[in-house]
């Protein structure tokens, strides 16, 4: 063993998405992982669309100010791009190659499985194990994004000041957090089929998994930018004083009722609705839990209201319900905004490969 063997720098997580910038750190500590800081930093409207930079200079400042919110003096992140934005394929290859040689002839044969022009796109690579069919040959999970998807979030990031160590794909950030959620389900999630529905303010992302590895995966436009629209207009707020109403409260007694309610029908219909296409594609026709993430997770009773509907068992995704915290991360603040940051902490996860 070398004695002067470096730790590896630890990463941030920071996860862009359409209103808010999410930054997380872990470290570990006795055996588990724990939270060291993090913050939520929203962005200003419309700086990201549909999961698209549109302003990089805007991004830039609010990951500024997440990293000084967060007080962490990691400079190295990890971020990912939208399933969206990824073409992948599992490709064959001989087994006897070096990583070396995959690497070359891959970037010979990649014009076949991508329909850009090579420059323009960011290609990565990872084998998979062997191949069932054949004991000579490997499967290889080929990765491509264009490249202008990629150097958006490395520009937003060197604007805050930071430098992106890692460039991953979102729905491979979640199935990393998932195996800490995973940790809470009788026998850890195996042999389980489970839909993780991610409802953010603008996308709904459906995530199955079985056996922890995602078999099916896809976006809506649905999310809890409606619920703050109808605050706005209903009861007379800007954008922001809305958001805020409706993570604090304060609002007049009918809110709930005729407003609330309403909502966390339209998301059950939506979680509904998501599951009946997988159902029709694949040979599945039903799933053993749902577990909600993103911001909208966070509305009370949302689990129930979906469990009730839906008849199958439904529950909050928390990825840090069995870590410890550092003195500076309030529980209480952390727990409400848990659901939002499980692609943070599969970024942040990174550190720990």
């Amino acid at each position: 063993m070398a004695l002067f063997s470096r730790k590896k720098p630890p990463l941030l997580g920071l996860d862009i998405s359409s209103t808010a910038v999410k930054l997380l750190e872990l470290g570990r500590a006795g055996g588990r992982y724990r939270v060291e800081s993090y913050a939520v930093e929203p962005l200003p409207p419309n700086s990201v669309v549909e999961k698209n930079i549109a302003d990089v200079e805007a991004v830039g400042e609010s990951i500024r100010r997440a990293v000084k919110r967060a007080g962490t003096r990691t400079r190295d992140a990890a971020v990912a791009v939208a399933g969206s934005a990824v073409i992948t394929k599992v490709i064959t290859m001989s087994a006897s190659l070096k990583e070396e040689e995959m690497e070359s002839q891959i970037e010979l044969e990649a014009d076949q499985y991508i329909p850009y022009p090579l420059e323009e796109v960011n290609l990565d690579f990872e084998i998979l194990g062997a191949s069932e069919k054949n004991a000579e040959t490997v499967d290889v999970l080929l990765a491509a994004s264009r490249s202008e998807n990629v150097d958006m979030r490395v520009a937003a990031l060197e604007i805050g000041g930071l430098t992106a160590r890692i460039v991953d794909v979102e729905a491979y950030a979640l199935e990393n957090a998932f195996q800490l959620v995973a940790e809470q389900l009788p026998d850890n999630g195996r042999g389980q089929t489970i839909a993780v529905v991610d409802v953010g303010a603008t996308m709904t992302t459906l995530n199955v998994l079985h056996d922890l590895k995602i078999i099916y995966t896809r976006e809506q436009v649905f999310g809890g930018k409606q619920l703050t629209e109808e605050i706005m207009r209903r009861y007379g707020l800007s954008y922001e004083e809305a958001g805020m109403a409706k993570r604090q409260g304060g609002l007049p007694d009918n809110y709930g009722p005729e407003v609330l309610e309403p909502f966390k029908e339209a998301m059950s219909q939506q979680v509904s609705r998501s599951l009946q296409f997988f159902f029709s594609s694949s040979q599945h026709n039903s799933v053993d839990r749902i577990m909600l993430a993103g911001g909208s997770a966070s509305i009370a009773g949302i689990d129930e209201l979906i469990e009730s509907k839906l008849g199958t068992e439904s529950a909050i995704a928390n990825p840090f319900a069995n870590m410890s915290l550092s003195s500076r991360v309030k529980p209480q603040i952390l727990s409400n905004d848990a659901p939002a940051l499980m692609i943070a902490c599969g970024l942040a996860l990174r550190s720990f490969d």
